[in-house]
């Protein structure tokens, strides 16, 4: 009798965690996901491209970052920056036509900042480089609120300020 109990009370968590999952909607959850998270690749490895473009001279006599292509001589400096204006562009306009544009809009003012505030300005004026461009690492969450929802909610600042933080 004890046996039959515990199967049935767990049949019914089973039920319940099943109902639950279902009423999220995974199945759209995922195709979000689908056309969001290789447009966020490419746009960040473009920016990340970029970075490295830009950084290749300190980068040569840094031990961490001496073995990147760009200062190793493995990749030419012009076609590395074509490749990060293409990737960034790519990832942008993924977005603008497979998720939304104010999602496309984010990613690419957070490549922007990354490049034009965190790489040329910030990185080689102050130490505070690191926390000042934290802001463009803590955008990719308030993309992901906008490309489910299509506006910027609290939520998702909220987020963007637990990541900078």
């Amino acid at each position: 009798m004890a046996a039959s109990l515990e199967v049935g009370v767990v049949g019914e968590a089973s039920r319940r965690v099943h109902a639950y999952w279902a009423l999220a909607k995974p199945r759209i959850v995922g195709l979000l996901l689908v056309t969001t998270v290789p447009a966020m690749i490419l746009a960040a490895g473009g920016a990340n491209a970029i970075n490295c473009y830009l950084d290749r001279d300190i980068d040569a006599v840094m031990r961490r970052t001496h073995r990147r292509p760009l200062p190793a001589g493995e990749i030419e400096p012009g076609p590395a920056l074509a490749f990060g204006i293409g990737l960034s562009a790519s990832g942008v306009a993924l977005l603008a036509v497979a998720v939304n544009p104010l999602a496309a809009a984010l990613t690419a003012g957070a490549n922007l900042f990354y490049v034009l505030v965190y790489t040329m300005w910030l990185k080689r004026r102050t130490p505070q480089n690191i926390v000042i461009g934290g802001a463009a690492g803590a955008v990719p969450p308030v993309v992901g609120w906008a490309a489910v929802t299509g506006r910027v909610g609290l939520p998702a600042v909220l987020m963007f300020g637990i990541v900078f933080l």
